[in-house]
């Protein structure tokens, strides 16, 4: 584990592995680099890259500086690339995804972008995210209802039925996911208003960075805001991985990232 102090005194740890080009791997909602997928992401890509695995602040081993603001999350961005040497690309998953944008958007020194399904909602195919969401996860992590904030998250943005929630919640994966609670309203404002049903912000039209969105076409809402993201940027690609969930495979994936990032 190395670690890189961000502009706000936060401390984020990193794993590195591979050699290559520097490639910044941005996880989603709860989740850390420590997890099954984002190791085994990290280790396929390092055949190809220098990767840089790394915990979000308040997750793993990065510590945590309140207020938060997606400013200081672009700004742990910007010290790991520093780290890397000055340039890199990146690679968001889900929520990540979007973070990774806007990180683009605010450094010249990403070269070039790759996302996985970023779960935005532009119409009606899936329910909209409620509007006093990020609120109603911060009233429940302060009033420490940590279990009951996940699975408002599982229920109302990922959608999972609440009976399947009850019976996840009675599972031993279920306290880790309560451990990083306080950060699923992070994701939220990560995620703006692009999850109300309302069209993709027009100031991404102005993100000049090549960007890909990829998507794995189960969920018509996500494919159906991946082809619009890339319609709207300027150097925009879409790429359909057929069959693939939210929780896409490893193996499905790093070809794509390959192909992508070495062209």
């Amino acid at each position: 584990m190395d670690t890189v102090v961000s502009k706000d005194g936060t401390v984020i740890a990193y794993d590195k592995s591979g050699n290559g080009p520097a490639l910044i791997t941005v996880i989603g909602a709860l989740n850390q680099r420590s997890d099954d997928f984002n190791v085994a992401l990290a280790a396929l890509l390092a055949e190809r890259f220098t990767v840089y695995n790394y915990d979000r602040r308040g997750r793993g081993d990065s510590t945590d500086t309140p207020p938060y603001a997606v400013q200081r999350e672009v700004e742990d961005i910007a010290a790991l690339v520093e780290a890397a040497g000055g340039s890199a690309c990146i690679y968001g998953t889900s929520s990540g995804g979007i973070l990774a944008l806007e990180a683009s958007r605010q450094l010249d020194s990403l070269t070039k972008v790759a996302m996985y399904e970023p779960p935005c909602i532009i119409d009606d195919t899936r329910p909209a995210r409620p509007a006093d969401y990020v609120r109603q996860l911060n009233t429940m992590v302060a009033d420490n209802r940590r279990g009951d904030a996940v699975a408002y998250f599982m229920t109302v943005a990922a959608g999972v039925p609440a009976e399947y929630v009850s019976g996840m919640r009675t599972q031993p994966f279920w306290a880790r996911l309560e451990s990083l609670a306080h950060t699923i309203a992070y994701d939220g404002l990560v995620m703006g208003n692009t999850m109300s049903g309302n069209p993709l912000p027009t100031e991404w039209a102005n993100v000049k960075t090549p960007t890909l969105i990829a998507d794995g076409g189960q969920t018509l809402a996500f494919q159906t805001a991946a082809m619009a993201l890339a319609d709207l940027l300027p150097n925009g690609e879409h790429r359909t991985l057929p069959d693939q969930p939210h929780n896409v495979d490893p193996e499905a994936i790093t070809p794509v990232l390959i192909d992508y990032f070495t062209a």
